[in-house]
């Protein structure tokens, strides 16, 4: 067994021996369907994909299944995080059971989801509206989920859809003078909250474009555009890049603020995948960010300095603030990355 496997497996292990109470804000285990537990299915099914392990398809199928049984909650953004990996599952098993459960949110998100002026999606959770507001975290936790059941149910609005809404967070969140993300925007009063340039916010798109990059046709028109963006991206990010462990700061440009080891972890995926597709040449900076991250897994699997769920700020010390705790996504970015580490060896 290779090191990224075994950290791999490792890192997994941790987050399956969780327990936790099953509600809404539970993040560390898998008890819940939430977003923190969406990344981690959907890396999961990565980690599958990259070692055909068939112990963990089964353990991906009982997950997905005893949900089922028991009955998913209300739609939101962040709890159609799960479907992601869903799409994941049924590309691999066929299980026609799955189908009638993406047509249905699929045709929620497209129907039913509040949306902000220019049709935007609202980034509605669990226990807040956020009238009016984009959230980078969207495009992750739902676009993305949107546009692979849109091929796989041969959906093309569910296509165009998605491509919109990538087009539309690009227009409001990312910074052309610097190339970052800020973390949201709100069309009440027309403005980007505290200006954060948060790093997970930030990872989002660092991970989740260049998956969208890989799945849409190279002729595609919105993918020269969302290209040129996420390069961008990847560029501010590299420069601001910690010289000395290779991890991002939680805001990406303040350097008093701590290292955050779950937006490293996409930032490192995104920049690793993009040197594999050819779309990037920045290897050393890559493998750089990955033994960072690789640094912050305990023995146990535990990945640390994690930052707590984060809504969204007023001001740049509220970023600051943000507890570092163990978390489900925390465990899921790390090995998410670690996908790509194990098609190195």
């Amino acid at each position: 067994m290779n090191r990224y496997q075994e950290t791999a497996d490792r890192v997994l292990n941790r987050l399956k021996s969780s327990r936790g109470d099953g509600r809404w804000d539970d993040h560390l285990s898998l008890a819940t369907w939430e977003w923190p537990q969406g990344v981690a299915m959907a890396a999961m099914m990565k980690v599958y994909l990259a070692n055909g392990d068939p112990s963990l398809l089964r353990e991906i199928r009982e997950w997905y299944d005893g949900h089922l049984e028991r009955g998913l909650p209300a739609p939101n953004i962040n709890t159609t995080a799960p479907m992601l990996g869903m799409t994941f599952l049924y590309e691999q098993t066929r299980d026609e059971k799955y189908l009638p459960v993406m047509e249905a949110w699929g045709r929620w998100v497209m129907t039913e989801l509040p949306r902000t002026e220019e049709g935007g999606f609202q980034h509605v959770t669990s226990d807040c509206f956020n009238a009016q507001q984009l959230w980078d975290d969207t495009l992750f936790m739902t676009v993305l989920f949107l546009y692979r059941a849109g091929v796989l149910l041969n959906q093309e609005s569910w296509q165009q859809e998605a491509r919109y809404q990538f087009l539309l967070h690009i227009k409001y969140l990312h910074c052309a003078e610097t190339g970052l993300w800020y973390h949201g925007w709100c069309f009440e009063g027309r403005h980007h909250f505290g200006k954060a340039f948060w790093a997970r916010g930030n990872s989002w798109f660092t991970a989740g474009g260049v998956d969208f990059l890989e799945w849409l046709p190279e002729e595609d028109p919105v993918r020269r555009l969302v290209l040129n963006t996420w390069k961008e991206q990847c560029e501010a990010l590299l420069a601001a890049q910690d010289p000395d462990t290779g991890l991002w700061h939680t805001l990406v440009d303040q350097e008093d603020s701590y290292l955050e080891t779950s937006a490293s972890a996409a930032i490192a995926y995104g920049l690793l995948k993009g040197c594999r597709l050819g779309l990037l040449n920045c290897e050393a900076q890559a493998m750089k960010a990955a033994e960072g991250v690789l640094g912050c897994v305990q023995p146990d699997g535990l990945v640390e300095g994690v930052s707590y769920g984060t809504p969204m700020g007023m001001d740049l010390d509220f970023y600051r603030s943000v507890p570092l705790r163990p978390t489900a996504y925390g465990q899921g970015l790390t090995f998410l990355m670690l996908t790509e580490l194990m098609q190195k060896e």
